[in-house]
């Protein structure tokens, strides 16, 4: 699933059934047909060609936020996890602030403070997600600088930058890589979500929030599909990250193989 996206996205920057944003590609709020496979919208254009557009636009918001929210949250787990103390209280009561906020509520509010536009919409999910990868990581730290070999490091005289980068980073990364995979479905819903309500993507552009938001005064008089096929999208794509973030958790933790047989 996350690859019939993203190539479905690829393909769409150099060809496409119809310009994505062609109005009069087709009669208006034409049904599903083999002229146009996902239908027409109220203002002629295909819903195919938009759906795939918006792949690329969906995904490329989901992998610059959860980029933001690893930069930023994965040191400041490490940090606070290393030195503890003071430091690291304040640092993860910054984080437990952040998460008290339900995290979509959270992102409207960064997404009105920064200004309505797909930018604001990366930025404010990638801050959301901040605290969940800084208290993964401060568990791992927590964890790993009990360990022998950081002792042992500690011992020869290494610096603290150097344990960390090389010893405790390197050792805590399984749960971060599994953490981006399922991170990136919950960010393209969100993203999604602040489209639908106008703070994200804006109109014209082909973004699957958008399109359900254009298409959600036509359900009750059955043009069902300006709503169907980007929900179906959406749909798809956050189960594909998901069984891709469990299946990676099943292969790199060595402790679930262990299990297992």
């Amino acid at each position: 699933m996350i690859l019939f996206w993203t190539l479905g996205g690829i393909v769409t920057a150099f060809w496409s059934p119809y310009p994505p944003n062609m109005t009069g590609a087709g009669p208006l709020l034409e049904p599903p047909s083999w002229e146009h496979l996902f239908g027409t919208d109220n203002f002629g254009r295909d819903i195919l060609s938009r759906v795939l557009a918006g792949a690329r636009v969906s995904l490329w918001t989901g992998l610059l936020a959860v980029a933001l929210s690893l930069v930023i949250g994965v040191p400041i787990g490490a940090i606070a996890g290393y030195f503890r103390g003071s430091v690291g209280m304040v640092l993860m009561r910054l984080m437990d602030m952040l998460l008290a906020f339900p995290s979509l509520l959270l992102a409207m509010t960064l997404a009105v403070a920064l200004g309505p536009g797909l930018s604001s919409a990366m930025i404010a999910v990638g801050i959301v997600g901040i605290p969940e990868f800084a208290r993964i990581m401060y568990g791992q730290t927590v964890s790993l600088r009990e360990k022998d070999y950081v002792e042992a490091s500690h011992a020869i005289g290494l610096k603290n930058s150097v344990i960390l980068f090389r010893h405790i980073l390197p050792n805590g990364i399984v749960p971060i890589i599994v953490r981006c995979a399922l991170g990136m479905g919950y960010a393209i819903l969100t993203a999604a979500a602040l489209s639908f309500i106008g703070l994200g993507a804006q109109p014209p552009m082909a973004e699957w929030g958008v399109m359900i938001s254009d298409g959600r005064g036509y359900i009750i008089s059955g043009e069902w599909w300006m709503t169907f096929f980007p929900g179906l999208a959406i749909a798809s794509s956050i189960l594909g990250f998901n069984l891709f973030g469990d299946g990676l958790r099943d292969v790199l933790d060595p402790r679930l193989r262990t299990s297992a047989k």
